[in-house]
C-alpha cells in the first residue's frame, strides 16, 4: 500500500501542477490510479480522484482570484448549473458505456490542437467582449455540456474550459484560465456529492493524493501568472497533443 501511495502521490502533484496551468491534470492522474489500483471498481477510482482534484483546483482558484479580474456573475451561473450536470454525469457514468464519445472527443481536439498552433494569436490578447447577456447564455450553455462531460468521463474538462472561454468569450489565456478552474471546481463539487454519497472514494488514497495535488496546483498557478499567455498558450498546445495522444491510444490501441 505504501508503493502504491507513492506512486499516486507523485501522479497527483503534476496532475496538479499541469491542471493549474491550463487544465488537463486527469490525464496523468485519472489513468495512474486506473493502473495503480485496478483491483477496484472503476467508479470508486473516478470519485477517488475528484478529491485531490478539488484540492488542487480550490488552491489554483484562490491564487487566480488575488491577481486576476473575475466575473463573478458569470462564474456563479455557470458554477451552479455545471454542478448539476456534473453529478448527473457521474450518476450517469455507472449506468452507461463512455466509449462512444471517445472517437467525436479524439476528432475535436486535433481540430483544436491545429487551430491554437495556426493562430498564433489565439488565447495572447483579450479580444473584444460580446455583450454580458449573450455572455451569461453562452457561459449557461457550455456549462451544461462540460458539466456533464467531467461527471461522465472528465479527462480533459479544464481544458476544453479554457478553449471556451478564449474562443467564445474572447479572454486570453490567463484570464481564461482563472475563469476556468472556479466551473472546474464545481463540477467537482457535483461529483464528489454523488460519489461520496454512494460510497465511491477511497479516502486512505484520496487524502494523501489531494495534499501533493494542492502543492502541485499552487506552484503551477504561481508560474501561470509569472510566465504569461505566451507561456500558457505553448503549454496548453503540448496537454492538448497529450490529451490527443491518450484518447488515440484508447480508440485504436487498447483492447
Amino acid at each position: 500500500m505504501t508503493n502504491e501511495i507513492i506512486i499516486l502521490c507523485l501522479a497527483a502533484f503534476t496532475a496538479g501542477f499541469i491542471d493549474a496551468i491550463v487544465g488537463g491534470g486527469g490525464l496523468i492522474q485519472t489513468p495512474a490510479t486506473l493502473i495503480t489500483l485496478p483491483q477496484y471498481p472503476v467508479a470508486t477510482l473516478l470519485g477517488t480522484t475528484k478529491i485531490p482534484s478539488f484540492t488542487g483546483t480550490s488552491i489554483a482558484a484562490y491564487q487566480y482570484a488575488k491577481r486576476i479580474q473575475l466575473k463573478w456573475k458569470l462564474l456563479a451561473i455557470m458554477c451552479a448549473i455545471a454542478a448539476i450536470a456534473a453529478w448527473s454525469g457521474s450518476y450517469c457514468v455507472s449506468l452507461v458505456s463512455n466509449r462512444f464519445m471517445k472517437p467525436f472527443i479524439f476528432a475535436m481536439l486535433i481540430l483544436v490542437a491545429i487551430y491554437t498552433y495556426s493562430k498564433k494569436n489565439f488565447g495572447t490578447a483579450d479580444a473584444v467582449s460580446i455583450e454580458a447577456k449573450k455572455e451569461i447564455v453562452y457561459g449557461a450553455l457550455f456549462a451544461v455540456i462540460i458539466g456533464f462531460y467531467d461527471g461522465f468521463i472528465g479527462p480533459g474538462a479544464g481544458s476544453f474550459l479554457v478553449v471556451f472561454f478564449i474562443s467564445i468569450l474572447k479572454y486570453d489565456f490567463l484570464k481564461a484560465s482563472a475563469h476556468a478552474k472556479f466551473v472546474n471546481l464545481a463540477t467537482n463539487t457535483g461529483s464528489i456529492i454523488f460519489f461520496a454519497k454512494s460510497g465511491h472514494i477511497l479516502y486512505q488514497f484520496a487524502l494523501p493524493m489531494a495534499a501533493c495535488n494542492l502543492v502541485g496546483s499552487f506552484f503551477g498557478a504561481r508560474l501561470a501568472m509569472l510566465k504569461g499567455n505566451g507561456f500558457i498558450r505553448i503549454f496548453f498546445l503540448i496537454v492538448v497533443i497529450g490529451t490527443i495522444i491518450r484518447f488515440g491510444y484508447d480508440i485504436f490501441i487498447k483492447k
